[in-house]
């Protein structure tokens, strides 16, 4: 008996559907969903530093397993979790943390950064907020590294990380007066160059969209070419194109390959654009940035919140 052409199509069609939901299967669920509505998946890392990244988590679970009493091997849990791309899972672990040490602001610090991540915007401002009054008054502590600077010498705090993180997730949402507060007080925290840049770039972007261009320029004045950045080189030099000391073109080329200071650069770049009266290039450089891969990068979020905001306009 001849088959029947239609049906061998038919057959193949289930095939091929029966192939493709199986593949679908193995995509594992997103991590997040953008300020813009699409899914977000874990990042590609590639090989070797995934397996340097699995081989600190297994310690740090190690670690963890050997002293559960520990806030500390508990906190690196998290951080190394998090640094492999499983941010729900760190948000998790942190969350144990919250419950076995709901007074140590370590854990709704870190908590409140990856809920920043996973685009939580409120669940992050209500962890930093309470990190930030758990915090209030007490002696500030160096937070240590967990991917070192090249002089392998940290350059944040606990409490000027929580500020930094409190102004983003503010930011972010342009509620810029209570934005302006936490830069504000980071800056007053900050103990080096590197976090003075760091804190004045966001402060400086805050005061722009609060129309107080005059306070705007009194941040930049102690920017300049002679700083000792270690880290933040990126904001230092965003700083300088604000100044007038430095040319868009100077410092962010399309072609960049780091796809984090792509994000942070690009950002930076798109809102002198902003500034200057450029705005269809500032939008264009908005959309390149959420071309990219690293949506972890807080210049891509914050891209994704202009470019929201935007639309709903």
């Amino acid at each position: 008996m001849r088959r029947r052409p239609w049906l061998a199509l038919a057959a193949l069609l289930l095939f091929a559907l029966a192939a493709a939901g199986a593949r679908a299967s193995e995509q594992p669920p997103p991590e997040a969903t953008s300020l813009l509505g699409g899914p977000l998946y874990a990042p590609e890392i590639p090989p070797e530093a995934r397996a340097r990244l699995e081989e600190n988590l297994v310690k740090a679970k190690a670690d963890y397993q050997k002293n559960p009493e520990s806030a500390d091997a508990l906190v690196w849990l998290g951080r190394r979790t998090a640094y492999l791309g499983r941010y729900r899972d760190a948000i998790a672990v942190f969350t144990e943390g919250v419950e076995k040490f709901p007074n140590d602001a370590r854990f709704y610090r870190h908590r409140g950064h990856r809920y920043l991540t996973v685009r939580e915007i409120d669940n992050a401002l209500a962890d930093l907020e309470k990190a930030a009054a758990l915090t209030k008054g007490q002696p500030d502590e160096v937070e240590p590294d967990g991917a070192p600077n090249p002089a392998n010498i940290p350059r944040s705090t606990t409490q000027t990380n929580i500020w930094y993180h409190l102004g983003l997730g503010y930011y972010l949402k342009g509620d810029y007066a209570r934005a302006r507060r936490a830069w504000e007080t980071c800056l007053e925290l900050s103990q080096n160059d590197d976090m003075v840049v760091a804190s004045s770039y966001w402060l400086y972007l805050t005061l722009r969209r609060q129309g107080d261009d005059a306070e705007a320029l009194f941040v930049l004045q102690p920017i300049g070419a002679e700083m000792n950045i270690l880290e933040n080189h990126a904001y230092h030099s965003l700083l300088r194109l604000y100044k007038g000391q430095k040319k868009p073109e100077e410092i962010f080329h399309p072609q960049e390959t780091d796809e984090v200071a792509r994000a942070t650069l690009g950002y930076g770049v798109a809102q002198w654009y902003g500034l200057h009266g450029q705005e269809e290039k500032a939008r264009a450089l908005l959309q390149d940035i959420i071309q990219g891969k690293q949506w972890a990068a807080f210049g891509y979020l914050a891209a994704e919140a202009d470019l929201a905001r935007a639309a709903v306009r």
